[in-house]
């Protein structure tokens, strides 16, 4: 039984969803991700100016007229969205958590495909993975994936990426798009991640808060990592020491978007506190024009 106050979040976010999926990202969604590839749609009679290698020389010689075979993009593609649940995932200093902040991504996405009839999954990892659910179609199907989002409870607070992409590996046959949302505060995944991305259309969505790359002048401050359950006191107050938290965060950034880089994997960063439908919906145009 869902509880009242989780089932109106839920119905709150589907028609704030689907509003900007008819509004906004059905068409930049279809863009985006290409189909599989071509399949035989069916043939019709020959016209002048097309290509001689499409004509059907079986229906041809059948019916004694010249046919050529139709082919159009195979849309139908499965979509599975990887959802980091860690401890990090509950914190925020801009109106939500990034954890609600990524349930609402899933939930765009999620409409969208299904509105291109595609199949979508869903995988939630800590330092294991939390829940799997296999890819499938529909509006229900959407709306359980957005109840999982936002009530399923981590059995850990850690993160470890390299299990959920190996588990991605192991599960997903057949080829899909793989969409990642994390803040991606974790370590030696380049390998397992490459691997995905070679078999998967694969897309990072970075959450990042703006607490996380700089410190107001506070004096001093106990930081406690929700992940490790560990605390540092931090003097605020001094120059220094902001500059060189902000120093180390940048230079994870950047490490970061140098692996993906590498890896192939497109990158897209949403700030917490920031609307994600603007960077969201003009990733995808950048993208449909590369694609």
């Amino acid at each position: 039984m869902i509880p009242r106050e989780l089932f109106a979040k839920i119905r709150r976010i589907e028609i704030r969803t689907k509003g900007l999926v008819n509004n906004v990202f059905g068409g930049e969604y279809h863009s985006a991700f290409k189909g599989r590839g071509i399949e035989f749609s069916e043939v019709r009679p020959y016209q002048v100016g097309d290509d001689i290698r499409s004509i059907d020389w079986n229906v041809t010689a059948r019916t004694g007229e010249t046919f050529v075979k139709i082919f159009e993009e195979e849309r139908e593609q499965t979509l599975l969205l990887v959802v980091d649940i860690s401890g990090s995932s509950d914190f925020g200093t801009r109106d939500k958590f990034k954890r609600e902040i990524a349930a609402e991504i899933c939930a765009v996405l999620g409409f969208s495909a299904i509105k291109n009839n595609d199949k979508v999954g869903l995988l939630l990892f800590s330092d294991r993975v939390e829940l799997f659910v296999p890819p499938k179609s529909g509006r229900r199907h959407v709306l359980r994936l957005i109840r999982d989002l936002f009530a399923h409870e981590p059995q850990s607070s850690g993160t470890n990426l390299q299990i959920a992409l190996d588990h991605i590996l192991r599960v997903i046959r057949r080829r899909s798009i793989v969409l990642i949302v994390s803040d991606f505060l974790d370590k030696d995944f380049e390998r397992p991640l490459r691997m995905v991305s070679r078999r998967h259309d694969t897309v990072a969505v970075q959450l990042t808060d703006p607490r996380e790359s700089s410190l107001p002048s506070l004096g001093l401050v106990t930081l406690f990592n929700p992940e490790t359950g560990q605390s540092q006191l931090l003097d605020t107050s001094s120059r220094r020491v902001r500059d060189t938290f902000e120093k180390s965060s940048s230079d994870t950034d950047s490490q970061l978007k140098s692996l993906l880089r590498r890896v192939r994997v497109d990158h897209v960063t949403i700030k917490c506190g920031e609307d994600f439908v603007d960077p969201l919906a003009k990733f995808f145009r950048a993208r449909a024009q590369i694609t």
